[in-house]
């Protein structure tokens, strides 16, 4: 989100979302970046949609620590440090997963839930409706075994789409190794 767009809007964290109601803050959010879901919306393609924004823990997490977001929990204001860890609680494997989030967020990608794909995450260039994503992201823990007939599965079904299959490899506190694979017939 640009600085310019940058007003600090209220979400409530409802159980693993949180969730901004106030429609013009709502709009701002998800227009500046791609954040988030509009409840009731499918493919959002107007500007000025009237409906409350979906944010996952990731996305809540990476605007609440850029200051863009501020989340009450029962009324009350939480910090950073009090919502990581009720993100880590609600979510397996946010820590991995918000550790790549935000770098590919800071490389300047758009990310978006890969579920519908088999993968953690889809990485745009541009944005939903604007480009199609070509790459899918799954993310490993280094410790984690990977195991390949996983690595063949997510590669056939994003192949099939046109995408290409990012493994993102996450060595804490902050070291991610990216390797693309592509289909290959011999």
């Amino acid at each position: 989100m640009s600085n310019e767009n940058k007003k600090k809007c209220t979400g409530y964290l409802i159980s693993d979302r949180v969730i901004i109601p106030d429609y013009e803050c709502a709009n701002n959010i998800y227009w500046n970046g791609y954040y988030g879901a509009f409840l009731g919306v499918q493919k959002p393609k107007q500007r000025n949609i009237m409906a409350p924004l979906e944010l996952s823990l990731l996305e809540a997490a990476y605007l609440l620590e850029n200051e863009h977001i501020k989340i009450l929990l029962h009324g009350n204001s939480i910090d950073l440090d009090f919502f990581m860890k009720t993100a880590t609680k609600l979510m397996e494997r946010f820590n991995e997963l918000y550790a790549v989030y935000k770098d590919l967020r800071q490389r300047g990608f758009i990310v978006r839930r890969g579920l519908k794909f088999g993968c953690d995450f889809l990485i745009y260039r541009y944005g939903p409706g604007i480009d199609h994503a070509p790459y899918g992201v799954h993310v490993y823990h280094a410790s984690e075994p990977i195991d390949p007939i996983e690595i063949v599965r997510m590669g056939r079904v994003l192949h099939s789409v046109r995408k290409t299959l990012i493994i993102a490899i996450y060595r804490p506190p902050i070291d991610i190794k990216y390797l693309a694979l592509k289909w290959w017939r011999p």
